[in-house]
């Protein structure tokens, strides 16, 4: 399988929102993929964690789910970039679309739209025994909620959470600062 963590810069990305390097490194690590897995990324943003993860799935497919038409245009021109051809775009505002996929071994949701309960139902009927969900949470809210959610599931699913804070030194003179990044949560629930 090829390495993780495309540097940022290598993306095209416009004024949209992008999981970073690290972060995308975690979170495909925590969502453990095989070379066949059907993958679906919610809330794709640039497309970035979608390219991430069909090159670690060449043998499986990503669907991303993008409900911003600037977004879904770069996911498609990052897809091109990479010659990622086992990726389709699909711009629908999550939970729309799910129903009309393929049955998954992976879902990452970078952004729910406030939907995040509706998306993770629908998800729930997708997903395989053994499948994870690997959310990015930058608010504390979406955190909790996803929490209220697996918690609630307790029988069908377990999971765990980090939170991670990256600092980048930045020259300034003579001297390194640093210079912290949002912190994210990321949760990962596996469903038994």
């Amino acid at each position: 399988m090829p390495d993780i963590g495309i540097p940022d810069e290598e993306f095209l990305r416009g004024d949209v929102p992008m999981t970073k390097q690290e972060v995308r490194i975690l979170t495909i690590a925590k969502a453990r993929l095989h070379p066949k897995d059907i993958i679906y990324d919610i809330g794709a943003g640039t497309g970035s964690l979608s390219i991430e993860a069909a090159r670690q799935a060449l043998k499986g497919h990503v669907y991303a789910l993008e409900r911003k038409a600037e977004a879904v245009a770069l996911i498609r021109a990052n897809a091109e970039k990479f010659q990622t051809t086992n990726l389709t775009v699909l711009e629908k505002e999550a939970p729309d679309g799910i129903a009309e996929l393929p049955p998954c071994d992976c879902v990452l949701i970078g952004g729910s739209g406030s939907q995040l309960a509706a998306i993770l139902k629908s998800v729930d009927r997708k997903l395989r025994s053994g499948g994870r969900i690997v959310l990015n949470c930058i608010t504390v809210q979406t955190l909790l909620g996803a929490i209220d959610y697996f918690r609630a599931q307790y029988v069908t699913y377990s999971y765990d959470t980090i939170q991670v804070q990256i600092n980048r030194l930045r020259q300034i003179g003579p001297y390194d600062m640093a210079q912290a990044q949002n912190p994210i949560y990321i949760l990962c629930a596996e469903k038994q």
